[in-house]
Order: structure tokens, then C-alpha cells, then sequence
């Protein structure tokens, strides 16, 4: 497996916080929910260890987490989504997780699905570029 399978990776002209914020506007405005915002690097250097900035942007569409559950609870570990905004070698990257790799470990759940799922998560990602 590549991470091209894993990952839909896009790189920013924005400083990472205009990074930030186009994607949370951008999840707005596709009309999912924000869970939480983990800042791992800060979380890291109160432990003592320097990363570069990493933001892990946690977001859910009901409707699809509803699909997902309703056909296996484990399900729940693939959530809730993913989309991190990252620094690296001074470059910033806005990254998420590609859901089609879910029916790959979910016989049940149809590719198409997760298909619909990915096609919001790549359009967050683009529009917030």
C-alpha cells in the first residue's frame, strides 16, 4: 500500500493558520460537524519533544457516521474523520484520510459509500487550499 492510498495530501500556499481556518469555513460550509481541534505540537513540547506544527481537525456527518454504525460499531474506530494541517520543512500540507480504505476492513460497507464519503472530504480539502 502507498500512501497515496491512505492519504489525499495537498500543499497550501496559506500560513498555517489560514490553513486552520479555510477548513474549518470549508467544513462549515459542506455542513459537517466539528468535534475537536488537538494541537500536537504544543501537547508534545509540555513533554519536552519539538515537532513542527501539526493540527488534528476532527469532523462528522451524521448522516454518514449513522450509515457506518448502523452496519458494524467497530466502525467507530475509522472515526470521527479526520483532517490534519501540517508544517513540514517549512512547507504547510492540509491532509485527510481517504474513507474508501474503511471497506477494505468492512466487508459490509459498500465502496460506493465511502466513495460519497471521501468525494466531501477531498472537496473540504480542495476548497480550504
Amino acid at each position: 500500500m502507498k500512501i497515496e492510498d491512505f492519504a489525499y495530501i495537498v500543499e497550501t500556499e496559506k500560513n498555517f493558520d489560514e490553513a486552520i481556518v479555510s477548513v474549518l469555513k470549508a467544513v462549515e460550509q459542506k455542513g459537517w460537524a466539528l468535534f475537536q481541534i488537538y494541537d500536537v505540537k504544543e501537547r508534545l513540547a509540555v513533554k519536552g519533544f519539538y515537532h513542527e506544527k501539526l493540527k488534528i481537525i476532527e469532523i462528522c456527518s451524521a448522516k454518514h457516521a449513522n450509515n457506518f454504525l448502523n452496519k458494524n460499531k467497530l466502525i467507530s474506530l475509522c472515526m470521527p474523520c479526520k483532517i490534519n494541517v501540517l508544517e513540514e520543512r517549512g512547507k504547510i500540507k492540509i491532509v485527510g484520510m481517504k474513507p474508501t480504505i474503511i471497506s477494505q476492513f468492512f466487508p459490509e460497507v459498500n465502496k460506493k459509500e465511502t466513495e460519497e464519503v471521501e468525494k466531501d472530504i477531498k472537496e473540504i480539502i480542495d476548497y480550504a487550499k
